[in-house]
């Protein structure tokens, strides 16, 4: 017997306008040539690019208007997210965005009223979870101390060489807790820079050993908080990857309609045929999801509905974009193994999705739980 579930799905005005705006804004920023010059620099993305978007209110999307946010709530932050997958455009924007999130869902009124203004005018944040790479793993090693000190680091820290702040998940006196530690905290040498697949993206190791926090540094809601957060995370994750998906099938399509063999464009053949629409139903099956989910989203806790949406989302984006550049590679032959050619951009960003926010499998096995009785 199975669960009736919530399968609205709408588009708002407000993300139509965000829509149309991160179309065009994406493509103008963010074209290949882009793209790849940004790939051997320090920080991976363009800080007068992230100035563009701070000044277009972008990063206050999701954040209240009285902490000087434009209140449109998490789900509008999709179609921006997906156009930037599209165009493979890496900015420190799904960090900020869930570092903002878990202030709105688990911090003190102090702790927003000093964050969530500078957030939306352009500070960086970022989430420290991981001990290990198990992102099922329902413990954490990082310990805070009776005399409120961190002990221990976390993995594959997204965006920490830029973040202004973390959030860390941490055990306190027996609880799990987010702990807000600044970036002006860290000694020199904390961060370990890791080598990722995707070459747009950074990730760090950061030690959080011996920091010292005070007492309104630890989020009052941060238990409760945090699940909704890798909710969040998956369903952001999500949203890019299917932009991702659509990029790789432009690529695909504009190969196999140029490139002739034997005689006759290889599209012809019924053995790439299939496959390409395949790309185009697992692209377009995605995005269903992932706007079904921007749809029931409020900014209450995430009820049973809403995380089934979200690991429905995060389950199909990523073998979507998985599958998609996968043919990318096979497709183009020999030259698809270069890194000159532009499949291998989709491939790389499709292995790095799989381990962000869980991968299929992660998700297939809650959602079986969650769905079937």
């Amino acid at each position: 017997m199975t669960r009736k579930t919530n399968m609205a799905l709408a588009f708002s005005d407000e993300q139509a306008m965000i829509l149309e705006s991160a179309k065009s804004f994406c493509r103008d920023r963010s074209d290949i040539a882009a793209v790849r010059s940004l790939l051997a620099s320090d920080n991976g993305y363009s800080t007068d690019i992230w100035a563009e978007m701070v000044a277009l209110g972008w990063t206050g999307i999701a954040i209240p208007e009285q902490y000087g946010g434009s209140e449109l709530g998490i789900g509008s932050t999709i179609p921006l997210v997906e156009s930037m997958g599209r165009h493979l455009l890496s900015t420190p924007y799904i960090s900020t965005t869930i570092a903002s999130q878990a202030l709105l869902r688990g911090g003190s009124e102090a702790q927003k009223a000093k964050w969530l203004p500078l957030l939306a005018e352009g500070s960086i944040g970022t989430m420290a979870l991981l001990d290990n790479e198990d992102w099922g793993a329902g413990s954490t090693s990082c310990v805070l101390t009776e005399s409120l000190k961190l002990r221990g680091s976390k993995l594959l820290v997204n965006d920490a060489a830029v973040a202004d702040f973390f959030i860390v998940s941490a055990t306190h006196n027996g609880a799990q807790v987010l702990v807000l530690v600044e970036a002006s905290q860290l000694p020199k040498d904390a961060l370990s820079r890791k080598v990722l697949i995707d070459d747009t993206k950074r990730a760090f190791n950061v030690d959080f050993n011996q920091i010292k926090i005070s007492a309104d540094a630890i989020l009052p809601k941060g238990e409760t908080a945090l699940r909704d957060i890798k909710l969040l995370g998956a369903l952001l994750t999500a949203a890019e990857a299917t932009g991702s998906c659509a990029a790789a099938l432009d690529v695909v399509v504009a190969y196999i309609t140029s490139r002739i063999q034997f005689g006759r464009l290889i599209g012809s053949y019924q053995s790439l045929k299939h496959p390409t629409v395949d790309i185009l139903i697992g692209m377009d099956s995605a995005r269903s999801l992932i706007y079904h989910a921007a749809t029931i989203l409020g900014d209450e806790p995430l009820d049973q509905d809403a995380e089934i949406a979200c690991r429905m989302a995060k389950a199909q984006a990523t073998d979507a974009l998985l599958f998609a550049g996968d043919r990318g590679i096979q497709f183009h032959g020999g030259m698809g193994f270069t890194y000159e050619c532009d499949a291998q951009l989709y491939l790389r960003r499709s292995l790095w999705v799989q381990h962000q926010y869980g991968d299929a499998q992660h998700h297939r096995l809650h959602l079986a739980s969650l769905i079937l009785d």
